[in-house]
């Protein structure tokens, strides 16, 4: 019978386990889902809807969609403190941040947490 990745690690040093272990839990935070990103900054539901002046159940629908407005996106983001930034990536180029994503957004008076 083969090995099981338990038994690999164990063979490795301490401090090589250590490494593997700190890159691991790096990669895992790196992608949340919003309802995770939320936890993570330790807020409720209710705690966000107040600071986007909506009921709590928009909130919960919110963190459940797969499509949103990114204006949308972006005010949930900012009531968390952070703020939304998009990277494209091509093969074989480098990564690059799209600009000028916000200003169209703030314009739109249409863009509401309620999409």
């Amino acid at each position: 019978m083969g090995k099981t990745l338990k038994d690999k690690l164990q063979e490795l040093s301490p401090e090589r386990r250590k490494k593997i272990e700190e890159e691991s839990t790096k990669l895992i935070a790196e992608e949340m889902t919003r309802q995770q990103l939320r936890q993570a900054r330790k807020l409720t539901q209710k705690q966000m809807a107040e600071f986007l002046q909506v009921d709590q159940g928009n909130i919960s629908r919110l963190e459940q969609r797969t499509d949103l407005m990114l204006s949308t996106l972006q005010k949930y983001i900012a009531a968390m403190g952070g703020e939304l930034k998009l990277i494209v990536e091509f093969p074989n180029r480098p990564p690059v941040t799209l600009i000028g994503i916000s200003e169209i957004e703030e314009s739109d008076s249409n863009a509401n947490v309620h999409d």
